[in-house]
């Protein structure tokens, strides 16, 4: 076997093991602090921001807040505000985006 696979194996195993690790140690962490759990529960939104506004207001890499994504991401994230329903925000965004894309 050559020192690739072995690195590769090791590598693996290590995932293996980091991952497994949290699943068999995750009943230590059941009763989190208020505050910790409230922190906690910010962390999935600020995610989704951080991967979706770039791709909003700077899709070629620059500054654009006249273009047609960003019309489309406003128009379906009030729709999720209002109904907070996904598949309905999924439709009126792309729906959006196409009428306008289409427009200019």
């Amino acid at each position: 076997m050559s020192g690739t696979w072995i690195a590769i194996l090791l590598a693996g195993a290590g995932t293996y093991a980091m991952r497994a690790s949290f699943l068999a140690f995750a009943n230590r962490f059941v009763d989190l602090p208020p505050l910790a759990q409230r922190v906690l529960r910010q962390i999935p939104p600020a995610v989704l921001a951080a991967l979706v506004v770039p791709a909003l207001v700077r899709p070629t890499g620059q500054l654009d807040l006249w273009q047609p994504r960003l019309l489309a991401g406003v128009l379906a994230a009030f729709v999720s505000w209002r109904t907070r329903n996904v598949g309905l925000t999924l439709v009126v965004g792309m729906v959006a985006l196409v009428a306008v894309e289409q427009l200019t």
